[in-house]
């Protein structure tokens, strides 16, 4: 068996791992590089495997965030045709984050495009940036999708059989199970995709790992570091409507559509439930999270039970929690020229892309206002250099001055912390023969493969490089 590493190895993003056995390839993601100038160079090498991606028979996909999804319309660009299997939440919410990936993609081509031809350098393209797959492609990829769900074994080849475990990460997300060889002669292999917390709001709980695994593949986006207690962040989240309702600025929260957006609403809701907050209006400008919402609500069964509870209680009390969401462009726009009250979500996550860029463009050097951060930013990001305290950063090739309180909120990471992973990991009832920490900036990585060898007394754990290829 060879376990190939093509991404998230000594960094969070571009998830990529190709497992050959017996005659078999798959991949486990074929997720995007996100941050910084060079993730473009990196998602155009990223799928050069040394053969023909068609050579490649199924792919895995653990959950439908962009940095384990985004490249699965270039493979399928490159020729792949093999089916990709999913739950089927998963897959709903794929139906609108692939072609919408696209979609940012060509129109970012065709604003490089716009610019060259304001600096009167023709109607060639050449300098501009062409899309890594556009809408129609995504669209077609969509159609390699095959859903599967939790707890169902299924026979993805003659020597492979896979099971899907809710990872309580976003909606749909998976740990699996995959077992290779046949009877008397078995591997199994454990990829932990990205992990959630016990007991936080939206969705249930993480599924506790099988007793034995072979190898095993665990995340580490959080592996040096404890998020705050959940008391602490909603203290935290009401110091930060005060002070700025009292300064008469706005509240502008950058937050990924999938996922992070519904946590937000939901404890935003009980905290007025509670009457901690005033009743609020809440403006959630991203048609993706938008989209995301509703997909969210047409899956109960993976809800936990206190937001099926705050779910009734909203509907019972429209004028205790207002929620707007925002679809049209100049509704969008319309939020620019209020300069206070306003409580804005929207995407995206890091800043880097979507209706976020335009909320802080107008509200960063107003000092009345403020940004209030709740998830990972990766390196390279503006919600990075915004969290690294940045006094002036760039938005649409623009320099802006960062004047607003910049609020950053840990306890509502959607990943487990180390904490939480390590409680996973001690569901193993013996260590793996190999755990490989993986999905998590060099420092996260090594120090979580630290903890497990002195925590859990267990050998054999690596923290991969990018192109590391390991047989076992």
């Amino acid at each position: 068996m060879r376990i190939s590493f093509y991404g998230a190895a000594g960094e969070v993003t571009g998830s990529c791992t190709l497992v050959e056995a017996g005659g078999v390839r798959f991949l486990v993601d074929c997720g995007m590089f996100q941050g910084g100038p060079e993730a473009r160079t990196k998602n155009l090498r990223a799928l050069d495997f040394g053969f023909d991606v068609r050579g490649i028979d199924f792919v895995l996909l653990t959950h439908a965030h962009i940095d384990h999804s985004g490249l699965l319309p270039r493979l399928a660009v490159l020729g792949f045709r093999g089916p990709i299997y999913a739950t089927p939440a998963t897959i709903d919410l794929l139906e609108v984050l692939l072609p919408d990936s696209a979609h940012i993609q060509e129109k970012e081509s065709e604003w490089q495009l716009r610019q060259q031809h304001r600096r009167g350098k023709g109607g060639g393209r050449s300098g501009v940036v062409p899309p890594l797959y556009t809408v129609i492609e995504a669209q077609y990829c969509l159609g390699l999708l095959r859903p599967v769900d939790y707890g169902d074994e299924l026979r993805v080849a003659e020597n492979v059989k896979v099971r899907f475990h809710d990872a309580g990460h976003i909606l749909g997300s998976s740990w699996l199970e995959v077992t290779l060889g046949g009877e008397g002669h078995t591997r199994k292999l454990v990829f932990s995709g990205d992990l959630g917390m016990r007991d936080r709001p939206v969705l249930r709980d993480p599924e506790r790992p099988v007793p034995e695994a072979d190898l095993l593949l665990i995340e580490s986006t959080y592996g040096d570091r404890l998020h705050r207690p959940l008391a602490e962040t909603e203290a935290e989240i009401v110091a930060a409507f005060e002070r700025t309702r009292a300064a008469g600025g706005n509240l502008i929260i950058p937050s990924f559509a999938v996922g992070r957006t519904q946590e937000i609403i939901y404890i935003l809701a009980d905290l007025v439930r509670r009457g901690r907050l005033a009743p609020l209006k809440v403006y959630v400008d991203s048609p993706m999270a938008n989209a995301a919402t509703r997909i969210t609500l047409a899956h109960p069964a993976l809800l936990d039970s206190e937001t099926r509870e705050l779910l009734e209680w909203v509907e019972a009390h429209p004028d205790q929690m207002r929620i707007e969401f925002v679809a049209d462009v100049e509704a969008s726009k319309a939020l620019n020229t209020v300069k206070s009250g306003a409580v804005i979500i929207s995407a995206s996550g890091m800043c880097e892309a979507g209706r976020i860029k335009y909320h802080l463009r107008e509200n960063l050097p107003r000092s009345e206002c403020s940004v209030l951060i709740a998830g990972f930013q990766a390196a390279g990001t503006l919600g990075r250099r915004l969290v690294d305290g940045a006094r002036l950063v760039h938005v649409f090739g623009a320099p802006v001055p960062v004047r607003a309180r910049i609020y950053t909120v840990g306890g509502l990471s959607a990943h487990a912390d180390q904490a939480e992973l390590l409680h996973w990991l001690q569901g193993f009832h013996t260590p793996p023969r190999h755990t490989f920490v993986m999905h998590g900036e060099a420092e996260a990585s090594a120090a979580l493969a630290r903890r497990i060898h002195e925590d859990l007394g267990w050998s054999g754990v690596t923290v991969p490089r990018a192109g590391t290829c390991v047989s076992l």
